[in-house]
């Protein structure tokens, strides 16, 4: 099976039996408002009760106090949006704009998206399965998905008038938004738990953020954060009062998986939990691909991974709960992962047992020895998240929800580089620059690994 590479000039698509089917031009980003572009996105309305909402920056109903939803006419995107007019458009996100929350795509920023479709036949036979593919998103320029939430909402950031971008992070967002922010001119104030790691901080640091560390766990941060929403002039918290726009920006990972397999669903999507967001969304995204007719069908298994120190959707889903428990005291290494009220959490529980998936919580010992596995398999390199997706896809599989033959993708969110502290790493003593010292060592290394 061919990998998709998101840096070649052309786009390739594999088959069921890893043929290529298809190819796109890879065009300057700027090229993606093509003139015949007409936007599919007809609003926003509660997820709850479904009450329309005014377009702005609203992401709460006035009605039932709900979360706010992008909508779109999708009978009208059918007639539009075909796989030829989608393989002839740049390989970025905005290759799917009218399934996006945008008036127009912007004709500037990150050239991303399109990440690499892995085959990976070596860990596939360690855990038992036949045919794996990885999701690498820690492919995209500030190393993690995030990028594809971001981009959506700085693009209405900027349609709404805010000079300033910000976000309560757990660290990858931090650096996304730094990012995004540095390549669009605006200013980036990012709040983040105070024990974040470190190269998170650089990161966002680096890219000219404003980092304003905060005492506690995430949820207080998140909490300050809505309340600056109310407080500061011209300043879109992407995940605050953008989120109806920013969350719509992980279901590009479900459509670029359908085009990268030749236009067809997996039989199952593994994917980290935190809010529960990724996790919905990526179904959502298979559903509008069925709705707009560019796939016959889609209903993949949905499973997920959480940290067991702060897992309240693995929890509710094991208590076969619909009440989710916050966790107020965070205990765990995975600390993107770590937010002890998840926003979609009820949604999350309700996509595991209706899809016949499952949410596992994965203890931090299963995440380290899953990090290195997917490392000396395949040779991508995760970090914690990463970790509790593959031991979540471990769990499922022994549990006999993931079948030998199941088609399974398994979604990498974030590039192990962020996250080195959790690799006890030790080097051997140094040896003298000789062939015999050399030889020494490494006679003594393969007795080791006998």
């Amino acid at each position: 099976m061919p990998a998709v590479d998101d840096i070649a000039p052309t786009l390739t698509l594999a088959s069921r039996d890893g043929t290529v089917v298809a190819d796109g031009s890879a065009e300057d980003p700027a090229s993606a408002a093509a003139p015949s572009f007409s936007p599919g996105f007809s609003g926003l309305r509660c997820r709850a009760c479904a009450a329309p909402a005014p377009l702005g920056p609203n992401f709460v109903c006035t009605r039932c106090f709900g979360p706010v939803e992008a909508t779109y006419d999708l009978p009208d995107v059918a007639r539009r949006l075909t796989r030829e007019v989608i393989a002839q458009r740049p390989p970025t996100i905005w290759r799917y704009a009218e399934l996006l929350p945008v008036e127009a795509p912007p004709a500037d920023g990150y050239r991303f998206g399109l990440t690499s479709l892995l085959p990976a036949p070596r860990l596939a036979s360690r855990l038992g399965l036949s045919r794996l593919w990885i999701k690498d998103d820690s492919r995209n320029p500030t190393l993690s998905f995030k990028d594809r939430v971001v981009a959506v909402a700085a693009a209405r950031a900027r349609d709404f008038g805010f000079h300033t971008l910000a976000c309560a992070s757990t660290g990858n967002l931090a650096g996304a938004v730094a990012g995004a922010a540095a390549r669009l001119g605006l200013r980036a104030v990012v709040f983040v738990p105070a024990d974040l790691e470190r190269a998170k901080i650089a990161q966002a640091q680096a890219l000219g953020a404003t980092v304003v560390p905060v005492e506690g766990p995430y949820d207080g941060v998140n909490r300050l954060c809505l309340e600056l929403t109310d407080e500061l002039e011209g300043w879109a918290v992407v995940n605050v009062n953008l989120r109806p726009f920013y969350v719509e920006g992980s279901k590009t990972l479900a459509f670029e998986i359908a085009e990268q397999l030749g236009w067809r669903a997996p039989d199952v999507v593994v994917a980290p939990l935190a809010s529960g967001s990724l996790y919905t969304k990526l179904a959502k995204g298979f559903g509008e691909l069925v709705a707009t007719g560019l796939l016959s069908s889609a209903a993949p298994r949905y499973v997920g991974g959480q940290a067991a120190g702060c897992g309240p959707i693995a929890d509710a889903y094991r208590r076969g709960s619909d009440l989710i428990r916050p966790v107020a005291e965070p205990r765990t290494i995975v600390r993107s992962l770590a937010i002890g009220t998840p926003a979609d959490g009820g949604y999350a529980v309700d996509l595991a047992r209706s899809s016949g998936g499952l949410i596992a919580g994965v203890e931090d010992d299963a995440t380290v020895a899953a990090i290195r596995l997917l490392a000396e398999t395949e040779g991508v390199f995760t970090e914690t998240a990463g970790g509790v997706t593959l031991a979540a896809l471990a769990a499922a599989v022994e549990s006999g929800q993931v079948r030998e033959d199941d088609e399974t993708v398994l979604v990498i969110t974030g590039n192990g580089l962020k996250t080195l502290d959790v690799l006890d790493t030790e080097l051997a003593e140094p040896i003298s620059p000789s062939i015999d010292a050399f030889l020494e060592r490494w006679d003594a290394e393969r007795a080791r690994l006998v």
